[in-house]
């Protein structure tokens, strides 16, 4: 499966931004996969942000993001989103969203395929 995220931009501290992850080949929803978003800052390693189980009745969501982003996707355009409200100068990061085979139950999203990231610039 390939994954092409987009919609990432320079923002001002209280904006919202909305992310999207678009899946060709074999689709996120053929493939029954499990959809997640991590981020990674400068200088810092890749952070799990949230996932969604395939049927859209799960999601896990980092305690840094819990409450201002919403994982959420349209099947019929085969695409995963990431809403983010009331971002912060902290939020600022590569953002990339991934998809997985398995997922167990209470553990975050451990990754089979990755997208290219979309930079997100919040500024104070």
């Amino acid at each position: 499966v390939q994954l092409q995220a987009s919609g990432g931009g320079f923002v001002q501290s209280g904006d919202s931004l909305r992310l999207s992850c678009a899946s060709s080949g074999r689709t996120l929803s053929t493939c029954k996969f499990h959809v997640g978003w991590f981020r990674q800052a400068p200088g810092k390693g890749r952070e799990f942000i949230a996932h969604m189980n395939w049927r859209g009745s799960s999601k896990l969501y980092a305690d840094s993001v819990k409450g201002r982003f919403t994982i959420s996707r349209d099947i019929t355009k085969n695409t995963v989103f990431l809403q983010m409200n009331s971002l912060k100068p902290e939020d600022t990061a590569v953002y990339y969203c991934a998809a997985a085979a398995d997922l167990k139950s209470g553990q975050q999203i451990s990754p089979d395929y990755w997208g290219q990231g979309t930079l997100v610039t919040v500024s104070s």
